[in-house]
C-alpha cells in the first residue's frame, strides 16, 4: 500500500472515531435523563405507596383534631 493510500485510511479512522465519541456524548446525554426521569418517577412511586400503606393501616390522623388538642383557642376558658 502506497503512502497516500496509508493517510485516506487513517484519516478515515480519525472521523470515524470522532463521529463514534459524538455519538456516545449524544448517548451520555439521553442515559443522564433517562435516569433523572427514573429517579422523579420513582420518588413518586414511593410516596404513593407510602400514602397507600398509611390509608390501609388506618395511621391517618386529623390535624385539625391534633391542633384543637394540642392549641388552646383563644379566650375560651377552661
Amino acid at each position: 500500500m502506497s503512502e497516500e493510500g496509508r493517510i485516506i485510511v487513517l484519516t478515515d479512522l480519525i472521523e470515524q472515531k470522532l463521529r463514534k465519541e459524538k455519538e456516545i456524548e449524544f448517548y451520555q446525554k439521553q442515559l443522564l435523563e433517562f435516569q433523572e426521569k427514573i429517579q422523579h418517577l420513582q420518588k413518586d412511586v414511593d410516596l404513593t405507596k407510602l400514602i397507600i400503606d398509611v390509608i390501609t393501616s388506618d395511621n391517618v390522623i386529623d390535624i385539625k383534631d391534633r391542633v384543637v388538642k394540642a392549641i388552646p383557642i383563644l379566650g375560651e376558658k377552661k
